[in-house]
């Protein structure tokens, strides 16, 4: 097996739809955040710069991905998941620096990285490695369809993960991650039954979990009526309809908006999509649905036509990883979910997600040469 490949064929429009998406969002991170940067540290290139630094790294570390034979991770599935974990831990080490009360990132040198980006990358590895060797092995789906040998472990092994992530404190992360792990689950065939069991048996924790913090409490009581709400906890969300309200058809231009003048907050990280909304309108809103939903497809398309099933199961689950975020978090900043700490991918200022969608591109192109050359 040749680790490193040449000479391959890959998926384009994959790749220019990355791109727009990537060069979209460094164009709108400047936009939506040079006023408070220039503000909060004095030099509106503040978050730009991090960004940048961000996408260049990650498109480099996306052009090796591409050339490296995905069946490798195969082997490094169980160390990369550990490591994973490990970096979940090290982050609720005490000492550790909190950002807005949350314990989300590992610093160094004023650089700063959130470990559940590349748990969540491992855990999708680790999944399509063992899946796979289920799937390919003595029994079959069988094995997959069997509680004790296809559903309690990886039960197990993502709650560890989840609960960790949980802990940060970052809900939206956890279950964000437990439905990826869930679709994951469900497209290799595991029983809907144990799915179901799970997922009615998490309900009464979920529900504790809502009610036991009163900011989560009231993100609930603010998305059945953000406007009753509109100068206290549904101040953000008001703030974000409008934004959407105000961009109209067109939008009132690139650079021109108003509510990231201190009204929308986190308009550059998870509130990004409304700004898009003021400024570009519903064509720059319709263009950002289209773009994702190409992902969304090619991904699937990759997936059904990868040469293993290892490369089916790694497809599918690289393609949630980015598709399933991006729309919860448009969902959540239009008022049709409650609101959840999720950026946009590719397009929100951060540079850990930024960078680890650009890896899963990266993987999911080399899925797509091998299943297209074979």
């Amino acid at each position: 097996m040749r680790r490193f490949e040449h000479n391959l064929h890959f998926d384009n429009l994959l790749i220019l739809t990355v791109l727009i998406l990537t060069g979209m969002g460094l164009v709108m991170v400047y936009s939506t955040s040079s006023i408070f940067a220039e503000e909060r540290f004095g030099q509106s290139q503040f978050f730009l710069e991090r960004q940048l630094l961000a996408a260049g790294l990650g498109v480099v570390v996306m052009w090796l991905a591409m050339h490296v034979n995905y069946e490798i991770y195969r082997k490094l599935a169980i160390p990369f998941l550990l490591l994973g974990l490990i970096l979940l831990i090290a982050v609720l080490v005490p000492g550790i620096s909190p950002i807005r009360g949350s314990q989300r990132w590992l610093t160094w040198h004023g650089l700063s990285f959130q470990p559940s980006e590349l748990a969540k990358l491992a855990m999708i590895i680790f999944l399509a490695h063992s899946l796979a060797r289920k799937s390919e092995g003595s029994g079959g789906q069988e094995q997959i369809r069997n509680f004790q040998k296809g559903f309690l472990p990886y039960l197990v092994v993502s709650g560890i993960m989840i609960g960790l992530i949980f802990l940060e404190p970052d809900l939206g992360g956890a279950l964000n991650l437990a439905i990826l792990v869930f679709l994951m689950l469900f497209a290799a065939g595991t029983r809907i039954s144990y799915l179901l069991g799970a997922g009615i048996v998490s309900a009464p924790m979920l529900f504790y979990l809502l009610a036991s913090e009163e900011y989560r409490w009231q993100r609930i009581i603010t998305f059945l009526n953000p406007w009753e709400h509109a100068q206290g906890a549904g101040w953000q969300l008001v703030q974000s309809f409008l934004a959407f309200g105000s961009g109209g058809i067109w939008g009132v231009g690139l650079g021109e908006g108003r509510q990231k003048l201190f009204y929308l907050p986190d308009a550059h990280t998870d509130f990004i999509f409304s700004v898009i909304g003021e400024e570009l309108g519903l064509v720059g809103v319709v263009t950002v649905v289209i773009l994702f939903l190409v992902i969304i497809i090619r991904g699937i398309r990759i997936s059904l036509h990868a040469p293993s099933m290892f490369g089916c199961f790694l497809a599918m689950g690289l393609t949630a990883s980015i598709g399933l975020p991006a729309f919860i978090n448009m969902a959540v900043v239009m008022g049709l979910l409650p609101t959840k700490g999720l950026v946009l991918p590719f397009l929100s200022s951060g540079g850990s997600s930024l960078l680890i969608n650009l890896i899963a591109v990266g993987i999911l192109l080399n899925v797509s040469a091998r299943a297209y050359d074979k």
